[in-house]
């Protein structure tokens, strides 16, 4: 039998009852992990509810032989997210890994967006990876400081789009990219504690992207080997099990991209060219300034992650 590199591992994961979330938990499960499947189970916008679906991830991981348990808090509330936590404590006897990864999409183009979109959007992802992840970081604190200091990784889920800039998910965008922005926070926070932080931004199908393929947002999928789905959300899973691994321990603060067999490492915002005087800049001397500043610096990334050429 293959190596489990997470063996006897607590795992809970977020919005796990479907699409990456469930390959996550399946993985994990035959990775020897004991799993907490955590979801609301309510529609791709945020609405409704039901609890059969993570009960079916619970049963698929109980048909292999492994060890799970069902939870349906909301992840953004924040007793809900204690709970979550406190079910693998207790059931489990303790928590090495959380795996954020619930969310929704409520797309619309910034003129058109109304405030219950943003507001629900940003709930749900950015409030909801803060508040289990708070909830985590104060367990294996008092572990650490308690002598009983845990290997620990927190997995949080960033997107293309919040590092890239996909038109038509402001909402979507903000919360993505403040999660990487705050899964580096954490990372050089918790360190003390044994804690890793990570960041991933996976490419694959799933309810939320169905809309986004068939407009053509990922139109360049390199080749791959014959029978090879690279949009299969299953690619994405043995990325975030290595991650939830004992083996994982000198790799924190960083944020992954996963596509098919493709696994990169995005680089963030650092300071580029620059201007500088010894004193302040008078408004009228600028326009000779910084069109040219600009011309020296690297352009954006595209949707795609990529520097255009020009």
């Amino acid at each position: 039998m293959q190596q489990q590199i997470c063996k006897d591992r607590v795992v809970v994961i977020t919005g796990a009852a479907r699409g990456i979330g469930r390959e996550y938990a399946l993985e994990f499960a035959r990775q020897g992990a004991k799993v907490v499947v955590n979801d609301l189970g309510g529609k791709s916008d945020g609405s409704g509810n039901a609890s059969a679906p993570a009960q079916e991830v619970v049963a698929e991981i109980a048909a292999m032989g492994g060890q799970a348990i069902a939870n349906f808090d909301d992840v953004a509330d924040w007793e809900g997210a204690r709970r979550m936590i406190q079910t693998a404590i207790d059931h489990f006897g303790g928590l090495d890994v959380l795996v954020n990864n619930a969310g929704i999409l409520r797309d619309r183009t910034l003129a058109n967006m109304t405030e219950d979109d943003w507001d629900a959007v940003i709930r749900v992802h950015l409030r909801g990876t803060f508040a289990p992840a708070r909830h985590a970081a104060a367990y294996w604190r008092d572990e650490s400081k308690a002598g009983r200091q845990r290997a620990a990784r927190l997995i949080n889920t960033s997107s293309s789009s919040g590092l890239y800039a996909n038109p038509g998910q402001a909402n979507y965008a903000a919360a993505k990219a403040g999660i990487a922005s705050m899964s580096i926070v954490a990372a050089r926070e918790l360190g003390r504690y044994g804690v890793t932080v990570n960041a991933i931004y996976p490419t694959a199908m799933s309810r939320m992207t169905e809309a986004l393929f068939a407009a053509n947002h990922f139109k360049h999928l390199e080749a791959a080997a014959e029978g090879f789905d690279q949009l299969n959300p299953a690619n994405v899973a043995p990325l975030v099990a290595w991650l939830g691994s004992e083996e994982s321990g000198d790799i924190t603060g960083r944020v992954f991209g996963v596509r098919g067999g493709r696994i990169t490492v995005a680089e963030g915002w650092h300071a580029g060219p620059r201007i500088e005087k010894a004193g302040r800049w008078d408004a009228a001397e600028l326009g000779a300034q910084i069109p040219a500043l600009v011309r020296k610096s690297a352009a954006n990334a595209d949707v795609s992650g990529e520097i255009p050429q020009h």
